[in-house]
C-alpha cells in the first residue's frame, strides 16, 4: 500500500523563495565569472569601497566566515583590486583598501548585479515586479526580520 503525502493547506513558500534564490544565485555567479569575480568578490568590493571597513565588518556585512572572508580577501589582493591597510582610526585594526583597479571593477560588476536584477524582474509584468519587491521588502523588514536558532542536526560522516 502506498502512503499518500498529506495535502498542503499552504503554497509550499520555502521551494518557492529557495528555488528562485538558488536559480538568482547561479546566474549571479556565472555573470560575474565573466569578469573574473565571484559573488563575495563583489560583496567585498562595492562595500570596502563605500568607507573604511575592517575585515571583520566586511564579513558582517556579507554574511561570511572568517575563512572565507580571509580567502575572498587573498584573492582580491591577488588580482591587485584591493589591499590590507592599518586603520586610520585605529592603529590595531587593518581595513580592506579598494585599489584604483578594484573601483573600476565594482562599478563594472554593480552593473552586472543590476543586470541579472534587472532581466529576472523584467520577466514579469511590472505591476508583479513591483508586487513582489513590496512584499519581499515587507517579510525582510518584518515578519522575517530576524532568524531563530535552529538546533544543530548531527550529520552523518561521508563514506
Amino acid at each position: 500500500m502506498t502512503a499518500m503525502a498529506p495535502r498542503r493547506a499552504e503554497p509550499d513558500l520555502s521551494f518557492l523563495l529557495d528555488r528562485t534564490s538558488h536559480v538568482l544565485r547561479t546566474r549571479m555567479a556565472a555573470a560575474l565569472a565573466e569578469i573574473g569575480l565571484t559573488a563575495r568578490m563583489h560583496c567585498v568590493l562595492v562595500h570596502a569601497v563605500e568607507g573604511e571597513r575592517t575585515q571583520a565588518q566586511l564579513a558582517e556585512i556579507g554574511d561570511m566566515d572568517k575563512t572565507t572572508m580571509v580567502v575572498t580577501v587573498d584573492a582580491l589582493e591577488r588580482a591587485g583590486l584591493a589591499e590590507r591597510r592599518p586603520s586610520s582610526t585605529d592603529r590595531r585594526a587593518r581595513i580592506i583598501a579598494v585599489t584604483e583597479k578594484g573601483k573600476e571593477a565594482a562599478r563594472r560588476s554593480q552593473e552586472v548585479v543590476d543586470g541579472v536584477h534587472r532581466a529576472a524582474l523584467d520577466s514579469l509584468p511590472a505591476d508583479a515586479a513591483k508586487a513582489l519587491l513590496n512584499a519581499l521588502g515587507l517579510l525582510v523588514e518584518g515578519h522575517l526580520s530576524t532568524p531563530v536558532e535552529a538546533p544543530q542536526v548531527a550529520r552523518r560522516a561521508r563514506q
